[in-house]
């Protein structure tokens, strides 16, 4: 237990000095006779024989990308071109030590380590392992265009697939390997754990971090690699992820058979230029990037400098570190210097270097002096070496030949199958149906499961009196037997977020899971929101289930990359190869004044990808949020704090298992005069308008409770418009932006013809969400929605509206931003 872990003032005060491990810097030394021992002559050739293939393919990227043609072959690539072009022993000697089990998330800058890290995998099978991977990957249809390229054996055709997969797939190409939808900037192949190459500057720290404590969490073998540049070290992200990956509790609190720290390895390829900025005497100031390790543990991350114009000092630093990953030890940093001869792009002229600092570096030409040094020590001669160069180019060649054939042979996929990859709609009991879950202690025997048979799930007792708080089963509840119920399902589900651990969650949801769950399966995690979301991004595409916590939907903006860029984005990407079990919990404030109580709900709803559900009622909490956790999508959870005491007002919540239908919203009142659709707390708000229109003025509303914002099933709000001719929404978000506007144009496209009057959606005022004492003149009240009625829909006999829904004052709103 946390409290275990006294922290005690007379050792915290205690005078002293920090002693900081040295970090190593370019220590490899060369010595032929042991690497040839360690890694064999074909060993040290196939090293070559990849850093060639990576210089060739970026060559012909660049000719294509600067001249339109090469080898004689035209195209016009009109998607980006991010060269490595001097980075080969970087990647090649990171790849040869690594298998198919270890994983590598790169940058923008990756078509090297994915040809690297796949010609290194692909050599770790044996051959039925490397024909099944091949002949099964997109039903074979990649391997179909690699048989017609010439080979004389099982290698040569891995390598037409590997070369096949990863030019269609720049060139968008149906049979690439993410079916043209990853492009140059985000392809992939998994089976030989390439994974995800992230377009966003050290995007895949958080999300590889992640997939290390998937590795973790679930015993699985393998370690994994964030290569990342070296601006990405001013990328807060970056920051979080090693901190993530640090924490103590892996080694002080895990147990039941987990404990270490996540097998991550932070890799800077050090090119020493962030585009056009030099990191090391402009951008940073850590002289050495190696440098800030010390600043992360105690252990300095184990950091070190590699020399990445040497091959052999990569493959030696990939040795030694993964034992230490593999010891429970990690994380690692390496500052692996290295140094890019092109541009950051081909329209990129280099003017921020000098010519003189580009010719001094040529002379370091990995490649180059590379293969000089096998010629040297004998291992081949520099005619075989040519001779090497020639096939690759000749295979190039016929690659791309056939991979921009603009004939209909070589197809692209279409808008029609983006949507099909868009979500993935699955739902899965367990995703790892070879074990049984994790517990401390039966379900039946938690306190808290045992506790809630005892309350009343419905609002009134037999009698229809009102059940008092402490005996009503609330919203909270219904959060927490989802919770508990999918944790004794699925053996990979994961949670962790701030104070989830012995507090229960801010919101008390999670009190009772301490009890009933190991370490590993729920965890707090550092305030650090990127690496809170993207660690689950990580894990989820790597296999397992997460549900990750943001305690406040204003903290939405400290994970946006995360939630926006990465989570809604990697299955479409990935052409439906990935899937993303993720749900994100977040709670949406009130009392807490501006920076506390927004409702973020319209900002995902934006976004391609992501599902959100905002459940109003306990019932619809435990259902939907059940729903969420048997899916394989990303689901961005809201829960107002309005209700997290709130009892089931509608129908009673079953003890068993169920699910609430996707997409599907319900009617709380029926009416024939009026339809009111609410989100969130907003349905009570809604039902206590329809109260007034009644009680004053003998109209009957119909309410709906819209309960999902994506996605949205708007048919039984036309019905009910078609039945009424008059709509009003309205939720907590500001008026502004809402989604809720989105809605009203949507049925008034569908459903014009039945309405008497325009629809007119009521939210809270474009300001600052103010102190709790001033809320109901931001939130929406229900006075405010017969106002809207009477002004805007119908007149209300003897009303007098204060909120003022009138034309001159919405223009006047919106002249002033308000």
């Amino acid at each position: 237990m946390t409290k275990s872990l006294v922290v005690d003032p007379s050792n915290v005060r205690k005078a002293s000095v920090i002693q900081a491990p040295e970090i190593p810097v370019n220590q490899y030394r060369p010595d032929f006779a042991a690497e040839l021992e360690r890694y064999g002559k074909q060993g040290l050739v196939d090293m070559l024989h990849d850093m060639i293939v990576v210089r060739q393919f970026e060559s012909m990227l660049d000719a294509i990308k600067k001249t339109g043609a090469w080898q004689g072959i035209e195209y016009n690539h009109r998607g980006p071109a991010h060269l490595s072009i001097g980075q080969e022993s970087a990647v090649v000697g990171q790849a040869s030590q690594l298998g198919p089990e270890d994983f590598i998330f790169g940058s923008h800058r990756s078509h090297g380590e994915i040809l690297a890290k796949c010609f290194s995998a692909a050599r770790k099978f044996d051959e039925a392992g490397l024909q099944e991977v091949m002949r099964t990957f997109l039903d074979g249809e990649t391997l179909g265009f690699a048989e017609k390229v010439d080979h004389d054996n099982l290698t040569e055709l891995a390598e037409n697939f590997i070369l096949y997969g990863t030019v269609a797939e720049t060139f968008a190409r149906k049979a690439g390997f993410n079916r043209g939808l990853g492009g140059s900037m985000h392809a992939f192949f998994a089976p030989f754990g390439s994974m995800p190459n992230n377009a966003i500057v050290g995007g895949s720290a958080t999300i590889a971090t992640g997939s290390a404590i998937f590795k973790l969490v679930n015993q699985q073998p393998g370690i994994v690699i964030a290569n990342i540049g070296d601006a990405s070290m001013g990328c807060g992200p970056v920051w979080e992820a090693m901190m993530m990956a640090s924490m103590d509790q892996y080694r002080t609190l895990w147990d039941d058979g987990v404990r270490g720290n996540p097998p991550i390895w932070f890799n800077f390829f050090n090119n020493f230029y962030g585009m056009g900025g030099q990191t090391s005497g402009e951008t940073m100031g850590y002289d050495i990037l190696a440098r800030v390790g010390g600043g992360v543990n105690a252990e300095a991350m184990h950091a070190e400098r590699v020399d990445g114009l040497n091959p052999l000092a990569v493959a030696d630093s990939v040795r030694r570190k993964r034992q230490l990953l593999e010891e429970g030890r990690g994380p690692v940093l390496t500052d692996t210097i290295t140094y890019r001869f092109s541009g950051h792009s081909p329209s990129d002229a280099s003017s921020y270097r000098t010519k003189e600092e580009m010719a001094l570096w040529e002379e370091h030409d990995g490649l180059r002096n590379f293969a000089a040094y096998l010629v040297e020590n004998k291992v081949l001669s520099q005619g075989e070496v040519d001779d090497i160069e020639a096939a690759t180019i000749d295979r190039l060649a016929k690659v791309v030949a056939l991979a921009t054939k603009e004939d209909g042979s070589s197809p692209r996929v279409g808008m029609d199958f983006i949507e099909q990859v868009t979500y993935s709609n699955g739902n899965v009991e367990n995703l790892d149906e070879s074990r049984e879950p994790e517990l401390k202690e039966a379900l039946e025997d938690n306190a808290r499961v045992k506790s809630l048979k005892n309350k009343a799930r419905f609002h009134l007792d037999d009698n229809g009196k009102p059940v008092s708080k402490a005996k009503a089963y609330s919203y909270r509840d219904g959060l927490f037997e989802a919770m508990a119920h999918r944790f004794t399902k699925d053996a990979t589900m994961a949670a962790w977020g701030e104070e989830n651990r012995d507090w229960g969650g801010a919101f008390a949801v999670y009190r009772g899971l301490t009890e009933l769950l190991p370490w590993h399966r729920l965890f707090n995690s550092p305030i650090s929101e990127a690496a809170i979301i993207g660690a689950g991004v990580g894990y989820a595409l790597s296999g397992g289930r997460a549900v990750v916590e943001l305690m406040y939907t204003d903290f939405l903006g400290r994970a946006g990359d995360e939630v926006f860029n990465q989570a809604s984005k990697w299955q479409a990407m990935s052409a439906g190869l990935l899937k993303m079990p993720l749900v994100m919990r977040m709670s949406v404030g009130s009392k807490y004044g501006a920076q506390h109580s927004q409702d973020w709900s319209s900002l995902v709803a934006h976004i391609p990808g992501l599902k959100v559900y905002y459940p109003a009622s306990p019932y619809d909490a435990k259902g939907m949020l059940n729903l969420a956790l048997r899916g394989t999508d990303p689901v961005v959870f809201f829960e107002s704090q309005k209700l997290y005491d709130v009892p089931e007002q509608f129908v009673a919540v079953p003890e068993e298992y169920f699910e609430v239908e996707e997409g599907q919203p319900v009617i709380r009142r029926e009416g024939k005069d009026l339809t009111i659709a609410a989100i969130g707390p907003a349905v009570y708000t809604a039902l206590e308008a329809a109260d007034l229109l009644k009680e004053r003025h003998g109209l009957e509303a119909e309410v709906i409770d819209l309960r999902f914002i994506v996605p949205l099933d708007l048919t039984l709000v036309k019905q009910s418009v078609e039945k009424t001719g008059r709509l009003v929404l309205t939720s907590d978000e500001v008026d502004r932006g809402s989604f809720l506007h989105d809605v009203a144009s949507r049925i008034q496209s569908v459903a014009f013809d039945r309405l008497d009057a325009p629809v007119v959606v009521v939210g809270s005022r474009n300001a600052i969400t103010p102190a709790a004492e001033l809320e109901k003149e931001y939130f929406p009240q229900p006075e405010w929605i017969l106002d809207a009625i009477h002004e805007r829909i119908l007149p209300l006999k003897e009303h007098t509206a204060e909120s003022n829904q009138t034309d001159g004052e919405l223009l006047r709103r919106s002249k002033l931003g308000l």
